[in-house]
């Protein structure tokens, strides 16, 4: 049986201020963490921009395509049902309408590895500004 599983939402860990706004939020990168939904036993932090000011404040801004991604063996790896190449593991709308960033998951299975990357996309054109990162699949000891 396979069940569909859909990408989450990250929980905040924290955030910078980069840039001091006098009226609304100030533009700052926020860190984020997920665990991938259908690999038990990865977590990954991701780190982007965030557009402050009075249109980011209301929803309107349009943020960077800015972004860095680090995934980590965090207990033993249990697959949930089949990988797919390019699979998206989660995706943040970066603007009101066009734009959104995304996370995917590839498996080096020659390697034994998965691989994440983190791009943005847009309705219009794509963004080439994206980081990868890989989490080798190793034994996890009992203890």
């Amino acid at each position: 049986m396979t069940t569909f599983i859909t990408p989450l939402s990250a929980e905040v860990i924290g955030s910078v201020d980069t840039v001091f706004k006098w009226v609304g939020p100030n533009h700052k990168i926020v860190i984020e963490a997920f665990d991938d939904p259908k690999v038990e036993g990865v977590s990954c932090h991701l780190s982007r921009a965030k557009t402050g000011g009075i249109s980011g404040a209301v929803g309107l801004a349009e943020d960077t395509a800015d972004a860095s991604i680090a995934c980590r063996q965090v207990g033993p790896i249990k697959f949930r049902e089949e990988l797919k190449d390019g699979e998206e593991v989660f995706t943040q709308r970066t603007s009101l309408v066009f734009k959104s960033m995304q996370v995917v998951r590839f498996f080096d299975k020659k390697r034994n590895v998965l691989v994440y990357l983190v791009y943005s996309d847009k309705l219009i054109e794509g963004s080439p500004k994206n980081s990868i990162t890989s989490v080798p699949i190793m034994p996890w000891a009992k203890g």
